[in-house]
């Protein structure tokens, strides 16, 4: 079933054309990833399905009654209402159906549409659904007040509120961006086994591998479709682009024989020469495929590192949560205990982890920003940093491109060389009529771009990277690996980005449950070595499981003699069981008798009493019987 299809939408910004006649249908179940360069319309063209944004035109067919879930990359939630209260407004239209079905607000055929909605949405489980999406991603507890959250903690607030309505149709424009690891794994397996349909941008290649069915490239204006995962749309991407140069190259001869044919000045008297004049003209009026401009990144050669680089011995870190009125401290933290790192010359060190666990305040220990509470943490002498900080605010933002690289001069200092500033910036994607622009009116794609740039040239033999692959595409990001692959110094870099680690990290330090683990090798090498742990010790834990089970078995079976206690109650447990049979015989008469059954008040009375009495008798039999057992049962000494 087709939920929802556009046909030939164009949109145009001044002379910049983002879409050019782009057609796509969405079928009910489909996980469709939506890939392209930064700046090719793709978050345009989610605006324009979730009616944010109008196309200039072309027009869109949805199915009726279509409910549509939309998690924008630049979202607002209300700092007026608390955590619960800004999710439950994704699903504002359940909340308001739940509440005119129970007050009966409607006629008859109304109430039976209010409650198809309902019941189509799990709105009954509204509430639950709420409490585990915010354990799920980590959102900060549902009472607190949204206004003072960080951007992270309002960004998974925000994927709360697209994910609670039971969309039939759910739109994500980056959605992994601020989640650990263990959130992303969460939400692919959520999204895997999600009945509706989902449409969704992201540059986590892993998160498109796992969960897409179907990918479209958005490219020079044309939707691309492509069947399965990232994987296949390479290869199907390659097979493309392959045709696409032979046909090119099958031109450019035919072009280059009938150019020939017309210089020599054939006259065009007759039909075929001159179809073949026409036949030359309008081929030569084809547009040549267009090719995808890459990002050349360059990182200027290291200084000479010395033998010490970044070197932490028994390292703690502990900072204090909450003082009293006096100022003493109350409550404190510990992030971490007793870490040892040591960072060599080419090697790049993964930090990963899960969000406020620490590892940003570990980046600033290694670069000598913060002092550890315990322990000893030393940076070389010769080290010389190049940082990217996770929130860009390196970048001035009120200026422009060329003041933000060169303080407006035309010349740049590449490490030990200049380069000329136009040049330079022309590497990394920005062509001559941008750069004037201010740095406030780029994409969140072009700042990335821009303060790789601008942190880059200035050289250095230890590039610290906080987040860097946030808001890059898929061609940059294959482009900063490359580049920091083949970088001879040293490297660390905090990541969620699995794919990214992967391709780049020798060395992972890891911020688990039990403590900070430094492992060799690249991210799935440490996954694969943290799964043997836990096997590991899941096996050592049903081992122990079961022999203290067998200990309790041996122990209850071994023979034993009545304690002194349990003589003396034996002696005295036969007379009372035949008391309590009497005493239970007694109260059966006396609920038979003429007296009790003409007396109405009296029946549950007696009752209740019987059932009493009946129950000491069984527990007392029960009592006599076992340890009768046990002193039948006792070794002779």
């Amino acid at each position: 079933m087709t939920l929802l299809s556009a046909n030939e939408l164009r949109l145009a910004y001044g002379h910049q054309t983002l879409l050019d006649g782009v057609t796509l249908a969405v079928a009910a179940g489909e996980k469709v990833g939506l890939v392209g360069r930064n700046g090719c319309g793709k978050t345009s063209l989610l605006k324009i399905i979730a009616d944010e944004n109008k196309a200039d035109s072309g027009d869109i067919s949805k199915r009726r009654g279509l409910r549509i879930g939309y998690l924008p990359q630049e979202f607002e939630i209300d700092p007026a209402l608390s955590v619960y209260d800004n999710i439950a407004a994704g699903a504002a239209d359940v909340v308001e159906a739940i509440t005119r079905y129970e007050n009966g607000d409607g006629t008859e055929t109304e109430l039976d549409e209010l409650l198809t909605l309902i019941e189509h949405a799990e709105g009954w489980d509204l509430d639950a659904r709420i409490n585990s999406l915010s354990n799920a991603l980590g959102t900060p507890p549902l009472e607190a007040e949204t206004g003072p959250l960080s951007g992270g903690e309002k960004r998974r607030v925000a994927l709360c509120r697209a994910l609670a309505s039971q969309p039939d149709l759910l739109l994500l424009d980056e959605p992994t961006n601020h989640l650990d690891s263990e959130s992303i794994r969460w939400l692919e397996d959520f999204l895997k086994t999600y009945g509706g349909a989902v449409i969704f941008v992201t540059h986590d290649r892993y998160f498109l591998n796992v969960i897409a069915t179907r990918i479209i490239e958005i490219s020079d204006g044309k939707a691309y479709s492509h069947p399965g995962n990232y994987t296949a749309f390479l290869e199907s991407k390659a097979i493309r682009q392959g045709i696409a140069e032979n046909a090119e190259k099958k031109r450019q001869k035919f072009l280059k024989d009938e150019l020939e044919w017309v210089r020599a000045g054939v006259k065009a008297r007759t039909t075929k020469s001159r179809s073949r004049v026409d036949a030359f003209y309008k081929i030569k009026d084809k547009d040549a495929p267009v090719k995808e401009g890459e990002m050349d990144l360059l990182i200027p050669p290291p200084p000479r590192l010395g033998n010490t680089i970044v070197d932490l011995e028994d390292v703690s870190f502990t900072y204090d949560t909450d003082k009293d009125s006096s100022g003493q401290v109350s409550s404190a933290r510990t992030l971490f205990r007793h870490l040892n790192l040591s960072l060599e010359e080419g090697q790049c060190t993964g930090i990963v982890g899960k969000n406020g666990v620490g590892k940003t305040t570990l980046l600033k220990i290694c670069l000598d920003q913060l002092e550890p509470t315990s322990g000893t943490a030393v940076l070389g002498k010769q080290v010389k940093i190049n940082y990217i900080d996770q929130s860009r605010m390196q970048l001035d933002g009120t200026g422009s491109l060329l003041d933000e690289i060169s303080e407006g001069s035309e010349k740049i200092s590449f490490g030990n060389e200049t380069l000329g500033a136009r040049a330079y910036l022309k590497r990394f994607l920005f062509s001559d009529d941008r750069i004037n622009e201010r740095v406030d009116l780029l994409s969140g794609g072009e700042r990335a771009r821009l303060m790789l740039a601008k942190v880059l040239k200035t050289g250095g033999n230890l590039i610290v990277l906080d987040e860097p692959t946030n808001d890059l595409d898929l061609q940059s990001l294959r482009m900063l690996e490359e580049a920091l692959a083949a970088f001879p110094g040293t490297i660390i870099c905090v990541s969620h980005d699995r794919y990214f680690l992967d391709r780049i990290c020798d060395q992972i330090v890891a911020f688990e449950d039990d403590g900070v683990k430094v492992s060799p090798g690249n991210f799935s090498y440490y996954l694969e070595k943290r799964q043997a742990r836990e096997n590991a010790a899941r096996a050592q834990a049903t081992a122990a499981n079961r022999q203290a089970k067998k200990r309790t078995a041996a122990k209850k079976d071994k023979p034993r003699k009545l304690t002194l206690a349990e003589a003396e109650e034996l002696k005295t447990l036969e007379d009372k069981v035949m008391a309590s049979d009497e005493a239970v015989t007694a109260l059966q008469e006396k609920l038979s008798s003429s007296e009790v059954q003409t007396d109405f008040e009296q029946i549950p009375v007696v009752m209740a009493e019987l059932e009493s009495a009946k129950k000491t008798a069984d527990d007392l039999l029960l009592r006599w019987e076992y340890l009768e057992e046990v002193k039948a049962n006792s070794p002779t000494t």
